[in-house]
């Protein structure tokens, strides 16, 4: 998957559980999840979870975080054993593993579509198992190069004539019709052998999944992929995305398979692996830059289940040098990521925890035998930085000596890494707004904090192997871009939250916690009607901060993009994405804020709105940026007390609309600004 995400993908994502839309070629739009919130494309790859724990995963940590999908172990029938190397020896297409049955796998794909997070499948096509013969996990007999129907029907003629394992790899025939370490190597170019390949992606596709990560790809030739994708009725419309463990020298690249679907990018691997053991620096042109994939085919991790064993990239075992290699990829605009997270190991072919029967017990993140990775600060709130980051271009790249490195995304974000063994304390250029930011990877709630000022500068100090992620979607005291809060001490013993109910759901809860307390049980508490347009709840916090979450109890999220919404203060208001202070059923008359909607109809390819409010300051030029708001029009909510604002729009590279230099007046709730008319009213509603 990729950053600028494929149209497939964004389908898939859509149309979870549902017939996708036939779509090809790349779009610049980010996913939109089944119950129409925004999010980004981050993959979380949960190696040998069950489906049991990945739906209780979706529910209470993936969808409030913004994690996009789950990449999930392989689902069909395979052979026993512990090692977790069973689940990649296939012996029948039937859904049942030691990771759950069939029902459970679908209840799963289910409960992760209400949680706005979709399922992509590991599909083991290339091959059946190595053994001889034996007795399937679900009970199907085989022998070698027999497989009983209704599913996975092979006989002898279904394999590829070569019975050798693969000796050279610079010799393509050998790569694609040999066997790999033994297994038994289907005949992928045979119609038949296609047929059903086809048919178990659609199986799959029927129970709802979103896509398919394609194990072994490298080892079929691209042309037969293609032909199976084609002979797919639904599989062919969803994200395909494959393994293909490109080596230089080696005749089978990566880029033969972008035909049907994305290739995982190796390299960009081990070129973290060598750069974070070397200087970070030297990842500035990482990507196109080093000969990769484009951005937009590429899908990039830190590691995965094989290579984590076999040292060809980082794994948990390194430590913080690995929490930074993630927060890199997470910020950095290449490829579309996979956050990776499974069990400790010390033996590279031991299974994850399991009963005496074979079953895998379920993950539990109290356990040190799970790794938990996708939970970690660095990680966990990494996703919701790159989900407020998207689309934005790399920015201000500065970095002293070769282990210290500094970027921005746009004025969306900004990140400092630290890969030396010393503290270090340093300002850096930014691009976003001034206003106080939440360091997010500092831990869940709003602890640690920094200042940018008017200049775009800020001075942070930043632990040996640790770093700092800043973003709009997170600033002290909540709001965009610092108008958030109500500036007063923090010691409110109570927050009333009020929330729009422009989206016309027909319940609507608040899911939260205070400080670093414990969130409440999902959906949360109901908010209750306060005035026309608003619904409210008072929460008890003795000054602490409120993170929450929006929800209309039937799977429904309004998280802030993946970052949630930190509220504070006597009374704050939660508004298409925006927060500002004050109760919006004030009945003196005065409105707290004007949102500022202006038409996109220039074709600029940024909008900004250079104002002051009342008799006070104009903002620094260019101003403050507007907003995607819906099709055609872009906004921004300014803090106004009641006063009128004076404005004039901008792209930030000289060309002004200003109103034929007499300016814009600007009051109310809502005003619209378009080919120089200004009416009352949100053009979105």
């Amino acid at each position: 998957m990729r950053r600028v995400i494929s149209a497939a993908l964004a389908t898939a994502l859509t149309l979870v559980g549902a017939v996708a839309l036939s779509v090809t070629g790349p779009t610049a739009a980010t996913a939109t999840t089944p119950n129409g919130q925004d999010r980004g494309n981050v993959i979380v790859n949960m190696f040998q979870w069950t489906w049991n724990s990945i739906a209780t995963e979706c529910t209470n940590v993936l969808g409030p975080a913004g994690y996009a999908y789950v990449q999930v172990s392989p689902p069909q029938e395979h052979i026993q054993g512990s090692q977790w190397w069973t689940s990649y020896q296939p012996v029948s297409y039937k859904i049942e593993s030691k990771l759950g049955t069939r029902a459970e796998f679908a209840a799963m794909v289910q409960t992760c579509s209400n949680a706005g997070v979709g399922i992509i499948a590991d599909a083991v096509i290339n091959h059946m198992t190595g053994q001889t013969g034996g007795v399937g996990w679900a009970g199907t007999q085989f022998q070698l190069e027999q497989y009983p129907g209704p599913e996975g029907g092979y006989g002898p003629q279904d394999f590829n004539s070569c019975k050798s394992n693969i000796s050279n790899y610079g010799d393509r025939w050998q790569v694609q019709n040999c066997r790999l370490v033994g297994l038994q190597d289907l005949a992928t170019g045979s119609d038949y052998v296609q047929r059903e390949i086809a048919a178990y992606l659609d199986d799959l596709a029927s129970l709802g999944v979103a896509g398919y990560r394609i194990d072994a790809a490298k080892h079929m030739p691209a042309a037969d992929l293609e032909a199976i994708k084609s002979k797919t009725t639904v599989a062919k419309n969803l994200y395909w995305v494959h393994e293909v463990i490109g080596a230089q020298g080696e005749p089978i690249q990566p880029s033969e398979y972008l035909g049907s679907g994305d290739s995982h990018e190796f390299n960009y691997a081990r070129g973290l692996k060598d750069k974070f053991d070397g200087n970070i620096s030297e990842l500035q042109n990482i990507g196109t830059g080093w000969g990769l994939l484009n951005s937009n085919n590429a899908g990039v991790f830190v590691d995965n289940h094989d290579t984590e064993r076999n040292g060809e990239t980082m794994n948990y075992k390194w430590g913080a040098k690995y929490k930074l290699a993630n927060m890199f990829m997470l910020s950095y605009p290449y490829g579309s990521p996979a956050v990776y997270t499974g069990y400790t190991f010390t033996d590279h072919d031991a299974g994850a925890p399991q009963t005496g029967s074979g079953e895998v017990i379920d993950a539990n993140c109290a356990n040190s035998a799970w790794t938990c990775a996708h939970r970690w600060p660095e990680i966990k709130n990494m996703v919701g930085f790159y989900n407020a980051v998207a689309g934005t271009a790399l920015n201000n790249w500065q970095t002293q000596g070769g282990n210290v490195v500094a970027y921005g995304r746009g004025d969306k974000g900004f990140v400092v890494l630290n890969n030396t063994g010393n503290s270090v304390t340093s300002e850096f250029q930014t691009s976003l707004p001034a206003g106080t930011y939440c360091d997010v990877v500092a831990g869940d709630g709003c602890d640690k904090t920094w200042t940018v000022g008017g200049n775009g500068k800020v001075t942070v100090t930043v632990p040996a192997y640790g770093g700092s992620a800043l973003h709009v979607n997170a600033v002290s005291g909540g709001g965009d871009n610092g108008s958030g809060g109500d500036g007063g001490s923090g010691e409110s013993n109570t927050t009333t939250v009020f929330y729009s109910t422009n989206k016309n759901w027909n319940a609507y809860n608040v899911h939260y916690r205070v400080g670093s307390g414990a969130w409440t049980a999902v959906p949360g508490e109901t908010l209750s009607v306060a005035c026309s347009g608003w619904v409210s709840r008072t929460i008890t916090t003795n000054g602490s901060t409120v993170t929450a979450a929006f929800n209309n109890g039937s799977g429904t999220w309004d998280n802030n993009s993946g970052s949630d919404y930190s509220l504070s203060g006597t009374a704050v208001q939660v508004k298409d994405g925006q927060v500002t202070a004050g109760n919006p059923c004030d009945s003196n008359g005065s409105t707290n804020t004007t949102t500022v909607f202006y038409s996109t109809n220039k074709n600029w390819n940024a909008y900004n709105v250079h104002y002051r409010v009342g008799s006070g300051a104009w903002t620094a030029a260019p101003g403050e940026s507007l907003s995607a708001a819906c099709s055609g029009w872009v906004s921004r909510t300014i803090t106004t007390n009641g006063a009128g604002v004076t404005a004039a729009f901008n792209n930030g590279s000289g060309t002004w609309d200003n109103n034929s230099g007499s300016d814009y007046s600007l009051s109310g709730t809502a005003v619209q600004v378009k080919d120089g008319q200004v009416t009352a009213g949100n053009p979105c509603s």
